[in-house]
């Protein structure tokens, strides 16, 4: 069984009612500079603005919510979102072509995936990745 691939609860056998990620929402202290930089990476602004507190923008069927840090609260790492991309290579040089600095170079994987991390205005960690073909 490959992960992923069976939707069923393990508790009773059921059908999960799971389907896929709809949002994730990121804290951004430079609303504008973050609206900015997701728009130039190919992400649809869809509510919002620079000036808004909350900004949606869509990635194919999801979306990735940014809202205003609210008082002196301080963002720690809390882990990764990873964005699947039809060419790693391509979103790789859309990246440096928009002035924007990726912390790894493209690469494959041992768990199947080629990808590259970098960090969002806010500090967010982001990986482009796609899953590479069976081996020949």
């Amino acid at each position: 069984m490959e992960l992923g691939h069976d939707r069923r609860d393990r508790q009773g056998g059921r059908a999960s009612p799971l389907t896929c990620i709809s949002a994730i929402t990121l804290i951004a202290d430079d609303m504008s500079a973050s609206v900015r930089f997701y728009s130039a990476l190919g992400f649809e602004l869809t509510y919002g603005d620079e000036g808004a507190t909350f900004v949606s923008l869509r990635c194919g069927d999801s979306y990735l919510n940014l809202i205003e840090r609210a008082g002196d609260k301080q963002a720690g790492w809390w882990g990764r979102v990873i964005f699947h991309v039809s060419d790693v290579d391509a979103m790789f040089e859309r990246v440096e072509s928009n002035g924007f600095a990726a912390e790894t170079q493209p690469r494959d994987a041992d768990w199947g995936e080629r990808y590259f991390h970098m960090r969002d205005p806010a500090g967010h960690e982001l990986s482009f990745a796609k899953p590479l073909g069976p081996p020949d």
